[in-house]
């Protein structure tokens, strides 16, 4: 079940990210180097902050519960004041932190002692940052994850990303962290949250096939990124965004706000091709204008010590009468293979994965993949959905396993991967009957910008 969340009280943050200062901490935040919180009805652990079930969070209390979570609050009894209590929800449910902008490690305390616990934690826009933590009825566990924290300024002179209406909204442009949880029972005890200046953050500029989608049934490879990095060690900084080209990529100022934030030692991925070969003012050519802006970006990278990786484009859902992938993205690959051959630079070639994992899917199994749903399977979905660009959460995860077989091919960069994540073979995908990633709470029916 997908809930459909009234957010337009959100318009107001715009304004909040324009006039945030550079340290909008709360009292506890600039009090300590760390923020932790417990949740439940026992006491709170020495040093914790205790949340009680009703806090929801405002500008005051700069903490709680948002987007109308209804949680209950469970009693484990004990002598451990962080055990001792825990929240869960049967719907998916948000707790938000302000937070000035950086990478934070977040330690995160499951466990139940009357049944199981079963969680999945996303960030900010649906970020998947941990896919099934379990612990057995009366265990704990704790998870550690990595999130990228933004706002929309420019530090330190102040001028601002200039972001399209509907990005205003977005979990991932404003002043907090918003952390979501679901699964069968996300029984949740403590947080504890800690600044890491210290990760190698792996920055993402691109277009809708890689920005964090902000509403189901959308998704990208971007968003799913961070659930295969190790925490602490690497932190995914997800700029992308929907209808983007390399041009208005940088005419907006988001390129020079991952300038901003980046430090000698980062990665930078850059994957652009659908909107760039469109006729308009955005147009580059493939081996003119958009190669030259590619080298570009990866001479400014390197004066700035980061480390460049071209990501060819994925192709769009188009298939011959043979059941062979028709190429939509002309001679753009081929465009972004050539740069990085002469530059030196790291290359995934997605577009070519792409190709091999939708013919192994067929014509008719790749409709999973993408966001192809009959009238009314979401709130207010009045007409059938039907895009052979952007991908549903299945195909956007298949993606990014695509993404981490490039990265294998990349030692330095490999390293920052979790152990033990299984081969993956485009030729032989995953089944869509076995890909069980719950769904967030937000859904809408407004189709990303760019096709």
């Amino acid at each position: 079940m997908i809930l459909t969340i009234d957010t337009s009280y959100l318009t107001g943050l715009a304004r909040r990210c324009l006039l945030m200062p550079v340290l909008c901490v709360s009292a506890a935040v600039a009090a300590q180097p760390g923020l932790k919180f417990d949740f439940g009805k026992g006491e709170a652990a020495p040093g914790y902050i205790h949340v009680k079930e009703n806090d929801r969070y405002n500008d005051t209390l700069r903490y709680g519960f948002e987007f109308g979570s209804s949680v209950r609050y469970g009693y484990n009894g004990g002598n451990d004041p962080m055990r001792d209590g825990f929240v869960t929800s049967d719907q998916p449910f948000y707790f938000s932190v302000k937070l000035p902008e950086g990478n934070y490690d977040i330690k995160l305390l499951f466990g139940d002692k009357q049944k199981p616990t079963i969680a999945t934690v996303k960030a900010e826009c649906r970020r998947l940052m941990a896919e099934k933590i379990v612990a057995e009825k009366g265990k704990f566990v704790t998870q550690v994850i990595t999130v990228h924290v933004k706002d929309s300024v420019i530090r330190p002179d102040g001028r601002v990303v200039r972001l399209k209406p509907r990005e205003i909204q977005y979990l991932h442009w404003d002043d907090k962290l918003t952390l979501e949880f679901g699964n069968k029972a996300a029984s949740l005890c403590a947080i504890e949250i800690i600044p890491n200046t210290k990760a190698t953050t792996i920055f993402l500029a691109g277009n809708s096939t890689v920005v964090d989608q902000p509403e189901e049934p959308w998704a990208a490879w971007g968003q799913m990124a961070p659930a295969f990095f190790r925490p602490e060690l690497a932190a995914i900084a997800n700029y992308a965004e929907s209808g983007e080209t390399l041009k208005a990529f940088q005419r907006e100022k988001r390129l020079e706000k991952i300038w901003s934030m980046a430090k000698p030692g980062d990665y930078l991925f850059i994957e652009f091709t659908h909107n760039d070969q469109k006729p308009g003012g955005n147009h580059l050519d493939p081996f003119t204008s958009y190669k030259d802006t590619l080298k570009s970006w990866i001479a400014q990278a390197r004066g700035r010590g980061l480390k460049p990786v071209l990501v060819t484009s994925m192709h769009r859902r188009n298939f011959d009468s043979s059941g062979r992938v028709v190429n939509t993205l002309l001679e753009y690959p081929d465009a972004m293979r050539s740069a990085a051959k002469e530059e030196g630079v790291p290359l995934i070639d997605l577009n070519a994965m792409s190709k091999t994992l939708y013919e192994a899917w067929g014509p008719e199994r790749s409709i999973k993949a993408f966001v192809h749903f009959p009238a009314n399977t979401f709130p207010g979905q009045k007409q059938e959905l039907k895009d052979n660009t952007h991908f549903s959460t299945y195909g956007a995860y298949e993606l990014a396993k695509c993404v981490v077989l490039g990265i294998r091919k990349i030692p330095e960069l490999a390293v920052l991967l979790k152990s033990g994540i299984p081969e993956f073979d485009p030729a032989r995908p995953d089944a869509y009957e076995a890909f069980d990633l719950p769904a967030s709470a937000f859904s809408g029916v407004v189709k990303p910008d760019g096709n």
